[in-house]
């Protein structure tokens, strides 16, 4: 692959502006199918299968009117005093205008709510008083009868005394004459009766009246005190298919309401903008690069070839994705982790080659040749560690998540867009500036110090190297007591991972905003004024048996509301929905508390647990669904893929780390280091995040869960960056240790040659994931700081001290392979030394 990549080098300095146009035309067809065909980004995370999405595939199918997205419109008195007329006219009259937007299927009035739960108390004291008052005649009505029946009897008693007293004739008239009386009052009896059924029946619909005057008004959209009104806005398609200017829309209108002194916030659900993936604080991070790459390479031509082709990568990788995005649904973080990746590899890859060619140049290589070899050599281990994160990212596609998979190879693409851009744009590129690559002090100061560098090839001995081998620079430091240093390192890396052993998972809601966005202030709204669980309510499905009884379909599900309300943790269920066929019932039960709290998972799984016991005491199958719970339903699935890609991981680790360095323990070590970086970063991330610490630096003003698919990208990128710098490392020390040099004493020396690119590259990297942390995107920032400390530990304390450490430690023995093993292992010139030892031998030939 060396020599492929060296005549790509080559071909690349001879055809520099062919290559240089090819790359322009790219940018500009990807740049014009990004603005053509892009679609809309959702923060949405579903995965087919669970029973959050089954069922609310069936709903969408038997009660489409229920599944549509839906937001919060949180309204305010700004002097803290109840609503007055004019408030509500304003809020009523904004609602209004908001229900008649296309793209709106309708719009819950708190106020028409709270009018029509006032009028239904009011109609059920007046039913309750007409059934006491028509009891009162029905008892009135039965005093009269039973006195009426008792004078008949006396008389008829009376009659039959007298019977043969009478003449026949009056004997019969008196007998017709008490059988009409007894008709007559059987007539009132039967008339009496139909009435107590009637007055039952009414009895029996007040009753049911009651209870669903209870249940409606378990959930209430106006608070206790008069000062905060919730309206509820559905739309016609999916929340993630409302698009920015339906959602500016509402805002625009729902404003109106200001106007009459009335505060009004919005769920992120209808702010929620995720076109922009790019803020200020991304630039800050690129900024704090371009000053390593000046302070590194001396040069601003230098310094900005990294960024350059950093940029030209990423806009063509993200542009991809962008244009991807209209046939292809994608959440908001896959094209922000591709950035996150292709800024951060694109600046370190092209330093990688940039680097090589500018050591080569000042050693007195030919231009040409110089840009060929550094395409061969540092190309060939840029192109190695680019395929090590490209695999690593490509694997988030084995879990089978969706979401993840386009994640996973959205940002595998975008790093291999910056391989590629690296291996011909940048070696293009390096020939147009020629020796201006290099600063004129730069090369003076190379000029003074000629005949005491070593060869490029690697021939020979320097000064430098037995300064290192003696023990000079940090990677004396790091080897003089290396037991101490080891186990100072794991200590150190142990305490900060502690944390992690409490990590909890979920996907953000309104909790998890900046505090003065306007979605923060009505999550904090509705749970001060309604209670935390109004914030994410459980939508429970009930699958109702066959009945043509409509007050017995009404009786039954309050039924299954009641049981819904004793069960704990709840704190009020509502009678949603019903289907036409009255088959499917829809019920909003209430937490107790948040949508991201322990208890609301536990309630989750209670309910579907309880489903057998609802079926055997009403006939009713119940599920649940909703945001929330597909929320809780793709954190479970997400932590059960974990194990199994940490494996695909570690075991590709180990499986590339002997191919390369053909070791038994290097690969081991540097997986170990690994799984400590990861740790540490998982421990930092929970303690800021989930814990809370140093909250108001990082904006953390609602600590809860981490975010879910966090840990799986961790384990992705950190183990594809790790591996970059384990090679860019520990190859220079297998050189060395090739070359002849003492084993200890070649760890010294290949950490020296390596050393400063690394370090340099690191703390790029560093600073890129870091602008992130700040992002204006809440769930990207602690995926920046994830990515941010995990760098830093793992290239400084890992790759830079307990690596260096440990191999100096093991000495020899390090480099240990079995024969047999040493036999079938194809030898993977990472580092492009063979072509290194060909242009050697060739130049003792000519000589």
């Amino acid at each position: 692959m060396a020599f492929l990549l060296y005549r790509l080098g080559s071909f690349a300095f001879r055809r520099r502006w062919w290559v240089i146009s090819a790359w322009l035309a790219i940018m500009l067809a990807v740049g014009g199918a990004a603005v053509a065909f892009s679609g809309t980004l959702t923060n949405n995370f579903t995965i087919p299968g669970t029973e959050s999405q089954r069922i609310s595939d069936r709903l969408r199918e038997e009660l489409p009117e229920a599944v549509g997205g839906t937001g919060t419109v949180v309204f305010t008195t700004d002097d803290g005093a109840p609503f007055s007329g004019e408030q509500r006219e304003g809020v009523q009259s904004a609602l209004a205008d908001i229900a008649e937007l296309d793209g709106v299927r309708g719009v819950v009035d708190p106020f028409d709510v709270a009018d029509q739960v006032a009028s239904g108390a009011q109609e059920l004291d007046s039913g309750r008083a007409e059934l006491q008052a028509s009891e009162q005649q029905l008892v009135a009505g039965e005093e009269q009868l039973a006195q009426g029946q008792a004078q008949l009897d006396e008389q008829r008693s009376q009659f039959e005394q007298a019977r043969g007293q009478l003449p026949p004739d009056q004997a019969a008239a008196t007998e017709q004459q008490l059988a009409q009386g007894q008709a007559q009052l059987d007539a009132s009896r039967t008339e009496l009766e139909s009435g107590r059924e009637q007055l039952e029946s009414g009895r029996t619909e007040l009753e049911l009246a009651q209870r669903q005057l209870e249940a409606t008004s378990g959930v209430e959209l106006l608070s206790e005190d008069g000062t905060a009104a919730v309206a509820s806005v559905q739309f016609e398609q999916q929340i993630n298919g409302v698009s920015p200017e339906l959602r500016a829309a509402v805002q625009e209108a729902a404003a109106e309401a200001g106007s009459a002194g009335v505060g009004v916030d919005y769920s992120k659900e209808i702010v929620e903008d995720v076109s922009g993936i790019v803020g200020a604080t991304e630039a800050i991070g690129l900024a704090v690069a371009a000053v390593v790459l000046i302070l590194m390479l001396g040069t601003l031509i230098a310094a900005g070839l990294p960024l350059l082709m950093a940029v030209v990568g990423v806009g063509v990788g993200v542009g991809i994705t962008f244009a991807l995005s209209g046939i292809i649904e994608m959440n908001s973080i896959s094209p922000v982790l591709a950035l996150m990746l292709g800024l951060a590899v694109g600046i370190d890859y092209s330093l990688f080659i940039v680097n090589r060619h500018r050591t080569q140049l000042l050693h007195g290589m030919d231009l040409q040749e110089s840009i060929a070899k550094a395409t061969g050599t540092a190309g060939n281990a840029v192109l190695f560690a680019g395929i090590t994160v490209i695999v690593a990212l490509a694997a988030l596609a084995v879990p089978g998540l969706p979401f993840l998979t386009v994640m996973g190879l959205s940002a595998a693409g975008t790093v291999a867009v910056s391989v590629i851009v690296a291996l011909t744009l940048t070696p293009a590129l390096l020939a147009v500036f020629g020796r201006r690559i290099i600063s004129k002090r730069r090369w003076a100061k190379a000029q003074d110090h000629d005949g005491t560098a070593v060869d490029v090839a690697g021939s020979g001995s320097s000064a430098s190297d037995e300064q290192a081998a003696r023990g000079a620079g940090w990677g004396g430091i790091a080897t003089r007591k290396p037991i101490l240093t080891v186990l100072a390192g794991i200590v150190v890396l142990g305490v900060i991972a502690i944390p992690a052993a409490q990590l909890r998972v979920g996907l953000p809601d309104g909790g998890t905003e900046p505090a003065d966005s306007t979605a923060f202030q009505a999550y904090s709204t509705i749970g001060e004024k309604f209670g935390a669980g109004t914030n994410g309510p459980l939508i429970v499905v009930g699958s109702m048996p066959e009945t043509a009884d409509e007050a017995e379909l009404t009786a039954l599900r309050l039924d299954v509301n009641d049981l819904l309300r004793e069960v704990p943790d709840v704190a009020a269920s509502v009678p949603a929905a019903v289907s036409e066929d009255g088959r499917t019932a829809i019920f909003q039960v209430i937490p107790e508390e948040g949508p991201a709290s322990v208890t609301t998972e536990k309630l989750v799984r209670d309910l579907r647990e309880a489903t057998t016991g609802f079926e055997d005491q009403t006939g009713v199958a119940i599920s649940v669904t909703g945001q929330t719970a597909a929320n809780i339903d793709v954190s479970a699935k997400l932590m059960e893929a974990l194990p199994v890609y940490l494996g695909i991981v570690v075991g590709l680790s180990l499986i590339l780390l002997l191919l390369v360095f053909r070791s038994i323990l290097v690969p081991v070590i540097a997986t170990a280091g690994f799984l400590l970086s990861l740790l540490a970063s998982f421990g930092a991330t929970v303690a800021i995040y989930q814990w809370g610490w140093m909250g108001g630096f990082f904006g953390v003003t609602n600590p809860g869960p981490i975010l879910s698919f966090l840990p799986i990208i961790l384990i992705g990128v950190l183990f594809g960056l790790a591996m970059d710098y384990q090679m860019f490392l520990v190859s220079g020390m297998r050189e060395a240790y090739v070359h002849g040099d003492d084993p200890k004493a070649a760890v010294r020396i290949g950490f020296s040659h390596g050393a400063r690119v690394v370090t340099a590259a690191a703390i790029i990297m560093v600073s890129v994931f870091a602008g992130f942390v700040f992002s204006h995107l809440a769930m990207v920032r602690p995926i920046g700081f994830g990515l941010a400390f995990g760098v830093l530990l793992d290239a400084f304390v890992v790759r830079m001290t307990l690596v260096p450490a440990a191999m100096y430690l093991l000495g020899e023995r390090a480099w240990w392979l079995p024969a047999w093993l040493e036999r079938i292992l194809p030898d993977v010139d990472v580092e492009g030394a063979k072509l290194l030892r060909e242009d050697k031998e060739r130049e003792t030939v000519l000589v």
